[in-house]
């Protein structure tokens, strides 16, 4: 099987990451010691590689009426710039995913699954599209997503994200479109770890470069990279 790469991917295995397939992914285990790693986060902050998690765009006029039929929950009610916690259920309830979906405009909302459900919810979101005036587009293939996760995380982004007010503003679960690292980005903060926390959405060509900012923004604080080990034991105790 051959597991599919992130843009990030030679910097890890520079990093001495370990590696394990996640769901058809190639993606760092650990680096060193995932208790190290997770301590981090909880001290200081963790850099994470997420650009395994898919990205499907919704965009129109009816945008926000087929998402309240698409998805569990009213969009309508969704601020721009808000983000809103929610479910892809099968017809009897089952559930097919949970995600994130920010409302990047009026008329467009940024839907995140899961990295193994990401090609089912696309497609599924495309199927329940159906008579609304709406495109579905996903992205996932074309986007990174790295986070820096930690009680430094405002310090770290205040010298590399260009809109600092924007950042030190921003609420619990919103997003915004801003400049990293001299690239175009969107700033999220619905942190995973139980700690305060931003993702940062750029398209592949970026990744490199941002990763390589954040952690030199990052080196004063203590920032390490962290691996979907620590990931999965901060979001356990959290």
């Amino acid at each position: 099987m051959n597991l599919k790469h992130t843009p990030l991917h030679e910097v890890h295995a520079e990093l001495g990451a370990n590696f394990t397939d996640f769901g058809g992914w190639d993606m760092p285990l650990r680096y060193g010691s995932e208790l190290e790693e997770h301590h981090a986060v909880r001290k200081s902050a963790g850099l994470f590689d997420l650009s395994h998690m898919g990205e499907v765009w919704v965009e129109g006029a009816e945008a926000a009426t087929f998402l309240n039929t698409a998805l569990a929950g009213n969009f309508a009610v969704t601020a721009v710039g808000r983000a809103k916690y929610s479910l892809l259920l099968q017809e009897d309830g089952g559930i097919i995913d949970d995600l994130i979906a920010y409302r990047m405009g009026e008329e467009s909302f940024l839907v995140v699954p899961n990295a193994g459900n990401a090609p089912v919810v696309a497609e599924e979101l495309v199927k329940r599209s159906e008579g609304f005036n709406v495109t579905v587009k996903d992205a996932s293939a074309d986007t990174a997503l790295v986070a820096v996760q930690g009680p430094a995380s405002v310090a770290i982004l205040k010298d590399v994200v260009e809109d600092v007010a924007l950042m030190e503003e921003m609420k619990y679960y919103a997003a915004a479109e801003t400049k990293a690292a001299g690239v175009d980005i969107i700033l999220a903060r619905t942190g995973y770890t139980g700690e305060d926390g931003f993702e940062l959405y750029t398209a592949n060509e970026n990744a490199v470069a941002l990763w390589d900012a954040l952690a030199k923004a990052g080196e004063a604080h203590g920032i390490v990279p962290c691996g979907l080990a620590s990931r999965d034991s901060l979001r356990l105790e959290a």
